[in-house]
């Protein structure tokens, strides 16, 4: 029989086969007819956009000419920027090679709604010179003419009104033009408008057609599909019974199973019932269910009682995502996820059965989650989350009480050295140790946590702040205490505590977090081995707080593109040394959320501290060569000869910058000859091998160098003769009073005669006075730099410099040619 039914299958579907083909033909043809229309309907409502910008424009270029308020003159721009943005996504499409991108940016700025744009574009693409779109489109490009126009006037009223007042002569003409102009374009938009309608109207028959084929042939479907169902009806009704209970019996394999009759008693169970009910099938056989187990709420205790009596009613029972507990008539219990259903034959109820599926394993692996979800492995301690979760409630019960906790931060102090040393072990080992004797001088009730690799966390509940002190200075000592030995080989150890007092149910976590995580850096930076309590008049604290408050505002600034560049001029003191053009240093300044400048001293300390110098220093050259070509494109601009970049430490330890610079010279065109990079004397010392190299190959291309703060380090003279730099940039300190300081002239003296012995050219900073200018020149200094020279300015394509230039003499070679034959040559 069950043969029989299979057969049954594949001979229904040979017969319908070829209705079920057809209608999903004609289901496809409708779609596409209806995607169609969207997208006819989508372009008027694209003309919808494109009129009311038109007549916009119309409009406030006529008050414009009237008036000649600029803030119609915007008004015009805006409205007419739609149908431009229009007839640029039109330009797009009717590429050779259809540039989709652009169109698609074309007709999202003409306010088009952007789950139309796709359809937009497919439309044009597929359609083009199809009849109504055709015509729609040459009425389009008729109508962008006139658009085309109106700009043109628009621009010129501009022009004459930005000059003065217009005559009445000039007002008239240009009324009368602007009145031309939407006479013509509006017969062109009603036009298009037409088009596209017919060939909504005509996709619309074509899609009521096709819905009515496929309607009847679905119809004629179910009819020839119902006379075959009619014929096996009676053959399905005699299998139902017997399938539905080989189905549900197979669909519990691996689960205990029990089935009852009509009365409620037992009449099956398999081997894995038996066991899970701790009794054989021939001693339940017949007997209730209820006498067997009871079913109990693991989280209420309440009983559930109806269970058999609901699945005789004919309802059915899912399994809950939350297990019960069978209890044996022994009293034990053993967790289970329970399903129950209703045998019926021929629509009768003749029976249930209940699988049971038993959840020990499950509910141990979800235990043992749990705790590993909110304890450290290794040490066993909280974990971070479950710290982070514990420290919020007992900052929301703040709320209305008063009462007064302490969060501690302890890092402990040259981990890292047990680790690389001894091993991985080892410091497990003492991480151990040290949560032990953590977790023995902590009171009842406190939370101690592993944060992460050496880092703890300390909540002391209702505790007052000069306790919490006492507490945090007996762990200190405990620690600093603590004789720990790996293979025999002692060490010492220590911690660093940052504390803070949490009395203000006001205060954030992440807030309380920061504020705890600073106090303890502060005391690594204090010497180690420390408590620092937070206090809001700690002046260290607070320049803390602000450098981290500056890590997220210069993200912002470098996503937002709000650093802007100026220049200041370096001027020459003696003939020998000018140069053929301007000889400049690029500044950086930050233009703030509130549109004020920011400058470097504020933001410089906190993103060399945080690792964000490499980014700025890439930013700084990327938009410096970007304006330095911009101002080589133009002859008018007068020359740059050199132009100086600074650079931080950490950027010319980045192994990476090299070729990103090598990369910016070909894609700029900028001679490396015209650059000079900055560094400073104690980045340069600090990082002496990476600057030699730094330097070394980018001389090679033709770069110059200069030390910037030359004189500020204790070992400048000792470490120059390393550095192959062209310039030594004096440190302002000694210049700005030498006239008065006798000491800091003296240093001005020897540090430019030791230049002079070496081949480098001397620049002095802060030169803000002419008579600090001429001591320098009479000392001979090559190039003065400060306020008492020039002063600083936003460095762009039009900024006006009064450096000497030389104009290059006719039939001179290129000079880029052989510089980017060297750069190519670097880059690969």
């Amino acid at each position: 029989m069950k043969l029989s039914s299979i057969d049954a299958s594949p001979r229904l579907l040979g017969l319908v086969w070829p209705f079920i083909a057809v209608v999903l033909i004609q289901a496809l043809v409708a779609s596409l007819s209806l995607y169609t229309l969207s997208a006819v309907r989508a372009y008027v409502g694209g003309e919808s956009h494109w009129s009311k910008g038109q007549k916009h424009a119309i409009y406030f270029l006529s008050l414009y000419a009237d008036t000649g308020n600029d803030q119609f003159f915007g008004e015009y721009r805006q409205a007419i920027a739609v149908p431009l943005a229009d007839r640029s996504a039109r330009l797009a499409l009717e590429q050779p090679t259809p540039d989709a991108e652009a169109a698609r940016a074309g007709f999202l700025q003409g306010r088009n709604h952007p789950d139309d744009v796709a359809g937009l574009i497919w439309l044009f693409q597929n359609f083009r010179n199809f009849s109504y779109l055709d015509t729609a489109i040459r009425d389009w490009a008729a109508a962008d003419t006139m658009i085309l126009a109106i700009q043109r006037l628009g621009d010129t009223m501009h022009a004459t009104l930005v000059k003065g007042p217009a005559s009445a002569a000039e007002i008239s003409a240009w009324k009368a033009e602007i009145h031309r102009l939407d006479r013509q374009v509006t017969p062109l938009s009603k036009a298009f408008s037409d088009s596209l309608g017919e060939g909504s109207r005509f996709i619309r028959r074509l899609t009521f057609a096709n819905l009515v084929t496929a309607a009847s042939l679905i119809l004629l479907a179910v009819w020839r599909t119902r006379k075959l169902l009619a014929q096996r009806q009676a053959f399905q009704l005699a299998l139902n019974a017997e399938r539905e209970r080989a189905q549900v019996t197979l669909a519990s394999i691996g689960q205990a199973v029990i089935s009852t009759g009509r009365d409620g008693r037992l009449d099956y169970m398999n081997a894995v019932a038996e066991k899970l009910l701790a009794c054989p099938f021939g001693t339940a056989r017949g007997r209730p269910i209820a006498s067997l187990f009871r079913l109990v709420d693991k989280d209420t205790s309440v009983e559930e009682t109806q269970l058999i009596e609901r699945l005789l009613a004919g309802e059915a029972r899912r399994s809950s995502a939350r297990p019960q507990l069978l209890q044996r008539p022994d009293g034990s219990v053993v967790p289970v996820a329970l399903t129950g259903a209703p045998l019926l034959v021929a629509g009768e109820v003749v029976g249930a059965v209940l699988a049971f599926h038993d959840m020990t394993r499950e509910e141990d692996y979800i235990e043992r989650l749990s705790w590993q979800a909110s304890h450290d492995a290794l040490t066993g301690l909280a974990n971070r989350r479950d710290f982070e979760s514990r420290l919020e409630r007992a900052i929301v019960d703040l709320q209305g009480q008063p009462r007064q906790h302490a969060l501690m931060y302890l890092d402990l102090d040259q981990f890292k050295l047990v680790n690389d040393t001894c091993g991985h072990a080892a410091g497990d080992q003492l991480l151990r140790q040290i949560s032990a004797l953590l977790t023995h001088e902590l009171r009842p009730g406190d939370v101690l946590a592993r944060l992460g690799g050496d880092e703890f966390g300390v909540l002391l509940v209702d505790c007052e702040a000069d306790d919490a002190a006492d507490i945090a200075e007996r762990l200190r000592a405990g620690v600093q205490d603590l004789h720990f030995a790996w293979d025999g080989r002692p060490f010492n150890t220590s911690v660093s505590i940052g504390m803070v007092e949490i009395a203000n149910a006001q205060v954030t976590i992440e807030e309380t977090l920061r504020a705890a995580d600073v106090a303890c850096y502060m005391a690594k930076e204090k010497g180690r081995n420390r408590v620092q309590i937070h206090s809001d008049g700690d002046v260290a604290l607070r320049e803390r707080f602000g450098e981290m408050t500056w890590v997220q505002r210069l993200h912002a600034a470098l996503e937002q593109n709000r650093f802007r560049l100026h220049a200041q001029e370096i001027r020459p003191l003696n003939d020998d040394v000018a140069e053929a053009g301007a000889h400049i240093e690029i500044l950086l300044r930050l233009t703030d959320e509130d549109g004020s400048f920011v400058t470097p001293q504020s933001f410089i300390p906190a993103a060399e501290r945080y690792g964000l110098m490499p980014s700025i220093d890439r930013w700084v050259v990327r938009n410096t060569f970007r304006i330095l070509a911009a101002r080589q494109a133009d002859p008018g601009t007068p020359p740059i000869a050199t132009c100086a970049i600074n650079l931080s430490g950490a950027t010319f330890g980045d192994e990476t910058f090299l070729g990103f610079l090598l990369e910016q010279f070909l894609v700029h065109r900028i001679s490396p000859a015209m650059i000079c990079l900055e560094i400073t004397e104690t980045s340069a010392i600090a990082n002496l091998t990476n600057a030699m190299r730094f330097i070394a190959d980018l001389r090679g291309l033709g770069c110059r160098f200069a030390l910037d703060d030359f004189g500020s380090g204790m070992s400048s003279f000792a470490y120059l003769k390393h550095l192959p730099v062209d310039y030594l940039k004096i440190d302002g300190s000694f210049v700005k009073d030498m006239l008065d300081d006798r000491i800091d002239r003296a240093m001005v003296e020897m540090i430019h005669h030791i230049g002079k012995v070496m081949g480098k050219r001397t620049i002095a900073e802060f030169v803000e006075s002419d008579g600090i200018a001429a001591a320098l020149k009479a000392i001979g200094v090559d190039y003065a730099q400060g306020y008492g020279i020039a002063r600083p300015k936003p460095f762009d394509a039009s900024m006006v410099l009064l450096g000497r230039g030389v104009t290059p003499a006719a039939g001179s070679a290129d000079p880029w040619a052989d510089v980017a034959r060297k750069l190519r040559r670097k880059a690969g």
